[in-house]
């Protein structure tokens, strides 16, 4: 055998290897139990929400509240949270037009997508995070571009996880709203019996509003904490990232129909 085909035949596994990734990432994932990546976004939703506004004084993610403070600041109010909620707002709706239209430009359940998109969420918080730890604001203090553009970022990215539950086709877990999931539980016929426990979608709702509120504790740790709205940012990247390497390794669809 001669030295190029040495080299040639050394060379075969690695192209096999970038084949074989190439086409893991170009997979369309199977939705079946996306449900659990979309109720541990609900999560991150209460670490965010609860503690921006402990701390900045609005949501970055529900933004029904914002709605609210928004109109109020609109006829009069002596504060500036309506300006942070007005920010947020825009951001989220800017950010869902970003991330939908991107799902729409390309195969929208393919891994690489999904992660991607994931990883463009990581990297706006992330950037929000690195912000607030470089420049460090206060609580009192007056409104200043850092609180703005985190603001901004942090709804912006929000939308990405509404925009996966329309993806995956679990419209109901939008990790941004609650009113209607405790609506949908709490009205179900058989809520007082056995019955609603094997319901999937009902466990759902129920997993939803768990999940929210385990976030919200993890939040308001944070926001009561010496690090605050830092500390809260870091750990809801560190958790977008988790979701990053869950669709790394989800089963594809492919693979399920080949079972």
């Amino acid at each position: 055998m001669s030295e190029t085909d040495a080299l040639l035949g050394n060379d075969r596994p690695k192209k096999s290897r970038l084949s074989q990734l190439s086409k893991h990432l170009r997979s369309e994932l199977d939705p079946t139990h996306g449900d659990l990546v979309l109720l541990f976004c609900y999560i991150i939703t209460g670490l965010l929400d609860s503690s921006a506004v402990l701390i900045w004084g609005s949501f970055v993610s529900m933004q029904t509240g914002n709605t609210l403070y928004f109109g109020l600041g609109v006829v009069g109010t002596n504060d500036d949270r309506w300006i942070k909620s007005g920010v947020s707002i825009a951001g989220f709706c800017l950010g869902s037009l970003c991330f939908a239209t991107f799902h729409r430009v390309f195969p929208a359940r393919r891994r690489w997508v999904l992660c991607a998109s994931f990883l463009v969420q990581t990297l706006f918080v992330s950037i929000a995070a690195l912000i607030v730890t470089i420049h460090r604001p206060a609580r009192d203090a007056p409104l200043n571009w850092v609180v703005l553009a985190s603001v901004a970022l942090v709804a912006f990215q929000s939308s990405g996880q509404a925009v996966t539950s329309r993806v995956l086709n679990f419209n109901g877990l939008t990790s941004v709203v609650l009113t209607s999931t405790y609506c949908d539980l709490f009205s179900h016929p058989d809520l007082l019996t056995r019955k609603v426990f094997g319901h999937a979608e009902e466990m759902r709702r129920l997993g939803a509003v768990l999940c929210l509120f385990l976030g919200v504790i993890l939040g308001g740790l944070w926001a009561h904490s010496h690090v605050g709205m830092m500390g809260a940012l870091w750990t809801a990247a560190i958790l977008k990232l988790l979701i990053v390497g869950a669709w790394l390794i989800w089963k594809g669809k492919n693979e399920v129909d080949t079972q």
